[in-house]
């Protein structure tokens, strides 16, 4: 059988012809198409400001430079997602530590935080920034988990690099009602590519202004940023030390085309995890929960299996599937189980749910234009060896 990747982007030719126009336009990057993405994205979310750059991991740099993060700072996140909610962190000199899972989202648990932020507390040792991560699409508790920020005074960004689409008690993901910035990713396997690309937004003008001086070398053409005067109209200062984390035009006319169609996205991934619950009903396969007050953006479909009674471990799961054709994934190894943290001293015990899901968790296939015969053939290859039927 041919491969079923756990993911792929979905290209059409409005997607091509969008990008095609820029390449015979006067402008490949720095053009007008990058701010009409931001305006198109930050309107959709509802929050007043967007920056778009080259990554999600450049997103989450830069939003952690904005609020202050720097060496000696403290900067919390979630120990299941990948390595780059905690980097940026490290990029800027500053301390991690990692609050463990809820059992039923996988999302950072507030009971965990709200724990660990008394002991911080009596310590003296509180974080500056916290990073709930919206695994898979599902948002996190964020009412609670700003109740806490404006508790013990620590900033928010949310890691929505998952979730764009999703909604939140109502409200888009995006819209930062309960937090300072809140990040996307576009890479091509979530719900709408850039190609490579991210995007920070915001309700904060200074917050908005600084991230897109940071993004382009710490370069303001603005004379209200500027210590004196300008020389003239060709005039510009660089006032702190930035990168080049800037999306092109050609990056950002492929996301305002995927734009477009981002709502059908997300119902297409809806409707293929409602196939996913029927098939795997009255299965040993724990199927994702999802919080009342969520609705996921869907990215990812993540199961845990009850080993025993699948007849196989983990592992011999994971990799017989991927020897017959299905290219499942798992997301992710804990990022303190990382040679480059497990250095710093963080210790497995200390986080008992996220290694619990580590030993169990598998990444089905889901996206837009996955068949129902493809996903028949996914949950075969899964449940062969078990012995369990289901109705295809």
């Amino acid at each position: 059988m041919s491969l079923i990747p756990y993911g792929r982007q979905n290209i059409s030719e409005e997607d091509i012809r969008a990008v095609v126009d820029v390449l015979r336009s006067d402008y490949l990057t720095q053009g007008p198409v990058v701010p009409a993405f931001e305006k198109l994205v930050a309107s959709y979310c509802g929050a007043a400001h967007a920056v778009a750059v080259n990554s999600a991991t450049s997103a989450l740099h830069i939003a952690c430079m904005a609020l202050g993060v720097g060496p000696g700072d403290l900067v919390w996140t979630s120990p299941i997602t990948f390595v780059a909610s905690a980097n940026c962190a490290r990029y800027c000199g500053a301390d991690v530590d990692f609050v463990d899972v809820d059992p039923h989202t996988y999302n950072m648990s507030v009971e965990r935080l709200a724990e660990k932020l008394e002991l911080a507390s009596r310590a003296g040792r509180l974080p500056k920034v916290v990073i709930p991560v919206h695994l898979s699409g599902q948002v996190c508790e964020m009412d609670a988990i700003h109740a806490l920020s404006v508790k013990y005074g620590f900033r928010l960004i949310e890691d929505a690099s998952h979730a764009i689409g999703g909604r939140y008690k109502g409200k888009q993901v995006g819209s930062c009602d309960y937090s300072d910035i809140t990040v996307f990713s576009f890479h091509p396997v979530k719900i709408i590519t850039t190609g490579e690309g991210g995007m920070a937004v915001t309700n904060d003008a200074e917050l908005v202004k600084r991230m897109a001086r940071l993004r382009s070398h710490g370069i303001t053409r603005y004379p209200s940023e500027m210590t004196q005067p300008p020389d003239g109209s060709w005039y510009y200062q660089q006032i702190e030390l930035g990168y080049n984390y800037r999306m092109t035009d050609i990056h950002a006319a492929l996301g305002v085309s995927q734009m477009e169609r981002l709502d059908q996205f997300i119902e297409e991934r809806h409707a293929i995890a409602q196939r996913y619950e029927k098939l795997l009903e009255n299965t040993p396969v724990r199927r994702p929960w999802q919080h009342p007050d969520s609705y996921s953006g869907l990215h990812l479909y993540i199961v845990r299996i009850e080993q025993d009674a699948m007849k196989g471990s983990h592992r011999e799961v994971f990799e017989r599937m991927r020897a017959e054709g299905v290219g499942v994934n798992l997301h992710y190894i804990p990022v303190y189980r990382q040679p480059y943290y497990q250095n710093m001293g963080y210790r497995r015990e200390d986080f008992p749910e996220a290694e619990r899901y580590y030993g169990e968790a598998i990444t089905l296939p889901i996206y837009p234009g996955l068949t129902p015969d493809q996903q028949g053939e996914v949950v075969r290859r899964l449940l062969t060896p078990s012995g369990y039927q289901t109705i295809f």
